[in-house]
C-alpha cells in the first residue's frame, strides 16, 4: 500500500535536525510521498532544501497567515522566483485565515489581503495552493468564491462542519485530514470523513502537530500515516486499501506528482 502525508512540517526545528532520520522511517512505513509546508520565507528555502535533497518528497510555500509580521511584496516576490526556480515547489502554502487567536479587525482584514494576494500568485504560476482556515470557515469560503484557485486546492486539517464542508466542495476543493480523526471525542471531524467524497480524500500529519492515537501528546511523524488512513477507512465502512489507493489518486491529481 501507498501512504501520502500532504502535509507535513518537517522543516520545523523540532523535526528539522533529524530529518533524514525521520523521511526514512515513514518511507519505512510505506509513506511513498510528501509535501513540506512553508510558513514564511526561511522555512519555505528550507522545505525547497529537504525536498530537493530526498527523493518522494516536495515542498509548498508561502506564508501563514500566524506569521505576517514579515510579509511583504519583496518577500512575496521571493516566493515567486522560488516557485519559478525549483521544479519540487508543487504549491503555494500554507496560506488562508486564522481568527483564533486573532480577534482585532486590523490583523484579520491583513490576513484576507495577503491571502488573496498568494492565491492570485498561485493562478499566476497555475499552482495548486494549501489552505489553513481556522475558526474562519464562512470568509475563507467567501474569498475563494471570489477569487477561484485555477490549479485546485485543499483545506488543510480540515476543521470545519459537515455543512460547511458541502459548501466547500462545490468549489471542487480537497480535504486534508490529520490526527484528531483519531480522537475519541472528536465527532465532527469523524462526521466529515465520512460525509467527504472519496475523490477529494487526502491524508496528512501537519507533524509535528496533532499525533494521532495512540500517540497523541507526542511529537508527530509522517511515519504515523497509516494510523490516520486506517481511521479514514473505518469510519467509512471501506477497505484501508481502496482508500489509500484513492489518496494517492487524488494527490497525483491535486499536485501533479506521481506518489
Amino acid at each position: 500500500m501507498k501512504y501520502i502525508d500532504s502535509h507535513c512540517h518537517i522543516n520545523d526545528e523540532h523535526l528539522l535536525m533529524d530529518s533524514e532520520a525521520v523521511i526514512n522511517s515513514a518511507k519505512e512505513v510505506g509513506v511513498t510521498s510528501l509535501i513540506v509546508i512553508g510558513w514564511d520565507l526561511d522555512s519555505s528555502i528550507k522545505a525547497v532544501e529537504l525536498a530537493n535533497a530526498h527523493q518522494g518528497v516536495y515542498a509548498a510555500i508561502g506564508f501563514h497567515p500566524e506569521n505576517l509580521d514579515e510579509v511583504s511584496e519583496e518577500a512575496i516576490l521571493k516566493i515567486e522566483e522560488l516557485a519559478k526556480t525549483e521544479k519540487k515547489v508543487v504549491a503555494i502554502g500554507e496560506i488562508g485565515l486564522d481568527y483564533h487567536w486573532f480577534k482585532e479587525e486590523s490583523h484579520r482584514n491583513k490576513q484576507k489581503e495577503w491571502f488573496i494576494r498568494q492565491i492570485n500568485l498561485a493562478n499566476k504560476l497555475s499552482l495548486p495552493v494549501s489552505i489553513h482556515a481556522r475558526d474562519a470557515s464562512n470568509d475563507t469560503y467567501e474569498i475563494l468564491k471570489a477569487h477561484p484557485v485555477k490549479k485546485g486546492a485543499v483545506l488543510h486539517c480540515y476543521s470545519g462542519s459537515v455543512e460547511m464542508m458541502k459548501r466547500f466542495d462545490g468549489l471542487d476543493l480537497y480535504f486534508g485530514f490529520d490526527g484528531p480523526i483519531t480522537f475519541k471525542n472528536a465527532v465532527e471531524p469523524k462526521e466529515c470523513v465520512k460525509a467527504c467524497r472519496l475523490e477529494r480524500l487526502l491524508s496528512e500529519t501537519d507533524s509535528p502537530y496533532l499525533a494521532p492515537t495512540p500517540f497523541r501528546g507526542k511529537t508527530n511523524k509522517p511515519e504515523y500515516i497509516p494510523h490516520i488512513v486506517k481511521q479514514m477507512a473505518e469510519l467509512r465502512g471501506q477497505g484501508e486499501e481502496e482508500v489509500a489507493k484513492a489518496i494517492a489518486e487524488n494527490y497525483e491529481r491535486l499536485f501533479s506528482v506521481e506518489p
